[in-house]
């Protein structure tokens, strides 16, 4: 049972019984009503904004509706309280043996609980990542991996259909000036002397096995060709090798993808940016013009000149977009049309993108772009995840050896693990900077979130070791647990940490409505937090212990409770991609 779900129904019922009534308008929509825990836990078990917001639409005064509510509900079994606070707002106590239910509810459950069928199989294209395929990927990167994976996992977990994507920059200046890197460091590798890598080129060593790999593959001979021959070649061997230490880098941060789309494969495989610039044509999107020059900077895209103009301000954006420049050619942003085109010709009405900071300035031209392409039918969310400043013990981490201008992610998972990296990357909330400092993200201490989580979650495993030892026969596995006589839980530690669980279907729902996986981490840490105080209430207090050695049922009852809550800690940092270990090393 999902006990917030459950009193919002039965406050939906009252509001449908009430409009019967005649005591409401019979068109009334019910769709922002709510049931959430109220802010002080002093006001009751669950609050409502019912009459709030139903107040103005009904024509009628809050607190009037809520004293309404009040008499539909009197009369219901599983609330055995109920109170009109200031304006209208609507405080409800429950009678506990609903809290005590749930335990059994998420033993029976296991990681189904908290799942549902919010998104009705509705198909979302995430793209995230999507690094130019130049060299290993570096922390920044890092951000945006974990925030679309852990998106990605919170949406398939309430019922959407997910595609996970990352788009691929190959078509741009920056992969033949990787070609001609990779060119330097095949003639270093027949014995050149190169000398410094110069200005504008790639000068980190990652690209030395691919010099050796060219060598291996066509000896000398490239050296004696034009740069018109050997670029193609040494261009498709460079990107190849690039994507491959690109997946290597995200496996080890256990990121994944469905299809990695190629951008060259927009003009490749038929002119995709030809047929999306038709499409705006066709709807009348389209003109000749000419754009004032970008104030403060030069734009590569501006040109005095008439060009043909996407109509982007028609959607909110601040100023009309080229398409193509007046001789013919594409501009940048016409490959970014094409490619949400192609996702939309794919069947994908739900888009969303997670940007790196340098990236902001996009959002307003693709969310146009989208709107006019899908004739508003579509939707476009944009995540932008901040910069990450890398710390250790409080100072700046130097450059990578390795790359030559940044540190990169594998050397930061190398470093600490993976399981501090995913959780303290969601931590934080996306459009706010991160400071990550290497050394705190391993210390075994409560002010460490990843280990404070993890903890928690491990100490039940411990205590399910030492209760087998005390009682060997007692059955000790979920479903057995979920039998206990769970009445027993009485303690106001026990059903507070009871109505924190009761949160979690509810929170992971609110994630995933927002596109926001750093509530669920900000609700782990409360969960984890809440566990280890009714721990040390056991320390102070013996009677609260999880295990009583002279009464067995308690017992029982008490670890049913630690092992619901191992239970809903370990599905949620499988959403968020994190381990959930039985002993903390």
């Amino acid at each position: 049972m999902n006990v917030h779900a459950h009193v919002h129904q039965r406050l939906i019922a009252a509001l449908r019984a009430m409009q019967r009534a005649s005591a409401l308008p019979a068109d009334l929509d019910f769709a922002d009503v709510e049931v959430s825990p109220p802010r002080d836990p002093a006001h009751g078990d669950l609050a409502s904004n019912a009459a709030m917001v139903l107040a103005r639409p009904a024509n009628m005064k809050p607190r009037e509706i809520a004293e309404r509510i009040v008499a539909e509900l009197r009369s219901d079994p599983d609330i055995v309280g109920l109170e009109v606070a200031g304006p209208g707002f609507l405080n409800l106590r429950l009678r506990p043996a609903l809290w005590q239910g749930l335990v059994a509810t998420i033993l029976r459950e296991g990681s189904d609980y908290g799942c549902s069928a919010l998104g009705g199989g509705e198909r979302v294209c995430i793209e995230y990542v999507s690094a130019n395929p130049t060299g290993p990927m570096h922390v920044g990167h890092c951000r945006g991996a974990v925030f679309g994976d852990a998106l990605a996992n919170l949406l398939a977990f309430v019922g959407f259909a997910v595609t996970r994507e990352f788009y691929v920059n190959d078509g741009g200046g920056q992969v033949d000036q990787l070609a001609r890197s990779a060119y330097l460091r095949y003639r270093e590798a027949l014995g050149e002397d190169i000398g410094a890598i110069p200005e504008g080129l790639y000068p980190g060593a990652y690209l030395k096995p691919v010099g050796a790999d060219l060598v291996r593959a066509y000896g000398p001979d490239l050296r004696a060709e034009a740069e018109t021959r050997w670029l193609p070649a040494v261009r498709e061997a460079a990107v190849a090798a690039m994507l491959a230490m690109i997946r290597e880098d995200l496996d080890a941060l256990g990121i994944r993808h469905d299809v990695f789309f190629s951008e060259r494969s927009l003009t490749q495989n038929g002119d995709q940016v030809a047929a999306a610039i038709g499409q705006l044509r066709g709807k009348g999107w389209l003109y000749q013009g000419r754009l004032p020059k970008p104030k403060g900077h030069a734009d590569a895209d501006w040109e005095d000149r008439e060009q043909t103009l996407f109509r982007s301000t028609a959607f909110g954006d601040d100023t009309d977009r080229a398409l193509m420049k007046s001789d013919g050619s594409y501009t940048y942003f016409a490959t970014d049309l094409a490619y949400h085109y192609n996702k939309l010709e794919r069947g994908f009405r739900h888009l969303i993108n997670v940007f790196g900071a340098d990236h902001a300035g996009y959002i307003a031209r693709l969310r146009a772009v989208v709107q006019a392409l899908s004739d508003g039918k579509a939707d476009l969310d944009v995540k932008v995840c901040q910069l990450v400043r890398l710390l250790r013990a409080g100072s700046p981490v130097r450059m990578s050896k390795r790359a030559g201008r940044f540190v990169t992610l594998r050397e930061v998972v190398d470093e600490v693990g993976r399981d501090p990296v995913r959780f303290m990357m969601l931590y934080r909330k996306n459009d706010a900077p991160l400071d990550f400092d290497l050394a705190k993200v391993v210390e075994q201490t409560k002010d460490n979130p990843v280990f404070y989580v993890q903890y928690a979650h491990a100490r039940t495993a411990s205590l399910l070791r030492n209760a087998h030892q005390l009682f060997p026969d007692l059955a000790l596995d979920a479903r057995s647990l979920a039998e206990s006589d769970l009445a027993r839980l009485q303690d106001e530690g026990e059903i507070a940490l009871i109505k924190r669980l009761a949160s979690f279907p509810t929170v992971v729902a609110g994630a995933a409505r927002a596109h926001e996986p750093h509530r669920l981490a900000f609700y782990l840490h409360d969960l984890a937090s809440a566990f280890h105080a009714q721990w040390t209430r056991g320390n102070d207090s013996p009677h609260l212990r999880f295990i009583h050695p002279e009464d067995v049922r308690l017992t029982a009852a008490r670890l049913a409770l630690s092992t619901a809550n191992q239970l809903v800690l370990a599905s949620g940092l499988a959403l968020l991609g994190v381990h959930a270990p039985v002993e903390m090393r």
